[in-house]
């Protein structure tokens, strides 16, 4: 357990403005990570290796992007107890995002509202700090790399910022994510459609190839999808997915809808939805792609995970792998271990539901 209880920092969190309290913690770790007062928050990683997209992943619950958009806090936060770290998302150019406020709780709902923009601060301090990081890798940790486009680009030319992206990114990743989901880029979200995605991936793909055949390593590269998606829209995601041998998909990001927190205070706040409203949508969108997608390919699941059961949920619905992020915000550093320990059991009681056999193999 971390030597100092989340129970006992989280009012003192929760006091302050959503985002203020998110940059003072990232500034804290990014200070203490890899001193002894990082104890405040560590906590020993639960040992259950997984072998995917060619990877050893010390247990499979992981840091969903989003959080450490710059990257400069992977070793204090993979002190947590991760299996894998995903930081970003970044863009080719620094970019400040939206105006503030941007970052709204919803403490009755288990959820966050944010319309953040992809605020960042470039791709080559992004990379600087993937660099300085050292430990968590070290120790067997696997990093995901998140990868957007810049708000003044013009969709048309999205490609090109992604392609930008990759290649920088490339030589530090264990695998890279595309991100063409996250609600507050203007259009970003059109880039799921059939021709844009069978465009974006291909030149995607290519590139990829080139950089595996120049630094002699393929890198696996995901896409990440939105919740909002119906079965026929994830069915052809699916198959640009296989057509194109991307690795894997990564589901949900953040959702729009709004059914689930009505009437709460910000609720009506413009902007992605996370936390606990989002996990059913999530599961859902997860065992589509897991029917559409066969066994083969991986599928990471993230939406609305704030327990060891809800961790369980997303193997059960087909992901192989479960990624935390608004959970942590309100159940601390504890959670990490718990959802750890969940998975671990569940391998070891050789569950029999077809999404958890496949999670256990």
């Amino acid at each position: 357990m971390p030597l100092v209880p989340y129970a006992l920092t989280r009012p003192f969190l929760f006091g302050l403005d959503a985002e203020q309290a998110h940059e003072l913690t990232l500034d804290a770790i990014g200070l203490l990570q890899g001193t002894p007062l990082q104890r405040l928050w560590s906590q020993p990683r639960v040992d259950d290796p997984v072998q995917l997209l060619g990877l050893t992943f010390p247990n499979r619950i992981g840091l969903a992007a989003g959080l450490d958009k710059n990257g400069r806090c992977i070793d204090g936060l993979g002190a947590m107890g991760f299996g894998f770290v995903e930081v970003g998302t970044v863009t080719p150019k620094a970019q400040p995002g939206n105006p503030k406020p941007r970052l709204f709780r919803l403490p009755r709902a288990h959820a966050l509202i944010n319309r953040m923009g992809f605020n960042n601060d470039g791709l080559a301090a992004f990379v600087a700090h993937v660099q300085r990081a050292r430990t968590f890798r070290q120790r067997g940790g696997v990093l995901g790399l998140n990868i957007g486009k810049n708000a003044a680009t013009p969709i048309e030319r999205a490609a090109g910022d992604y392609l930008l992206g990759l290649d920088a990114v490339y030589p530090h990743a264990d695998y890279v994510t595309v991100n063409v989901s996250s609600p507050n880029t203007s259009n970003l979200r059109s880039l799921q459609g059939d021709a844009a995605l069978d465009t974006l991936l291909e030149a995607l793909v290519a590139r990829r190839a080139k950089l595996a055949r120049a630094q002699g390593r393929r890198v696996p590269v995901l896409l990440k999808i939105a919740p909002d998606l119906d079965q026929a829209q994830v069915r052809l995601i699916a198959a640009a997915v296989q057509r194109h041998g991307i690795d894997g998909v990564i589901a949900t990001n953040t959702t729009v809808a709004r059914d689930a927190v009505r009437g709460l205070p910000h609720a009506d706040e413009a902007g992605g939805l996370s936390g606990a409203p989002v996990a059913e949508s999530s599961n859902r969108v997860i065992g589509w792609l897991r029917t559409a997608l066969g066994p083969g390919l991986a599928i990471i699941g993230v939406g609305g995970v704030l327990s060891g059961a809800d961790a369980c949920a997303k193997l059960d619905a087909g992901a192989d792998l479960v990624q935390l992020y608004t959970g942590l915000i309100y159940k601390g550093p504890a959670l990490v271990g718990e959802c750890a320990r969940a998975l671990q059991a569940l391998r070891a009681t050789g569950a029999t539901t077809q999404g958890r056999t496949r999670a256990a193999r």
